[in-house]
């Protein structure tokens, strides 16, 4: 199971934070990390840890503007968004790939999934 937490509306420029706890299973071989969808488009990866040596991954689109970051003790995951534009406008879903080999995806090889979390970034 994984719980998320955080999203909201900021303005352009703002952050939020994404939280995500895993439960009920241990995160070793595999990585978690964050996809998101937009009205209309397909869902796609955005940012992922390899939960083996704790190596991040970040699409383009978010490179330098976002950070992952992991507790291991907690068993959390979080994806710090700064300088948020309107394009990064999406609801966001925690996902975890236990059979990560360097692909975060696509969705169809995801193994479980948050609720998801909406993110609303207003110009």
């Amino acid at each position: 199971q994984l719980d998320e937490s955080g999203g909201g509306s900021v303005q352009s420029g703002g952050s939020l934070r994404l939280s995500c706890i895993a439960s009920g299973f241990t995160l070793d071989y595999s990585a978690i990390g964050w996809f998101r969808q937009a009205p209309g488009k397909e869902r796609e990866a955005v940012s992922c840890i390899d939960t083996t040596d704790g190596s991040p991954w970040y699409a383009d689109a978010v490179k330098g503007r976002f950070t992952i970051a992991r507790d291991n003790a907690k068993n959390t995951v979080y994806l710090q968004m700064n300088s948020l534009k309107p394009e990064d406008t999406a609801v966001y879903y925690c996902a975890v790939d236990i059979d990560f080999a360097g692909d975060f995806g696509p969705p169809q090889y995801i193994d479980y999934w948050g609720q998801g979390s909406q993110v609303t970034v207003s110009s």
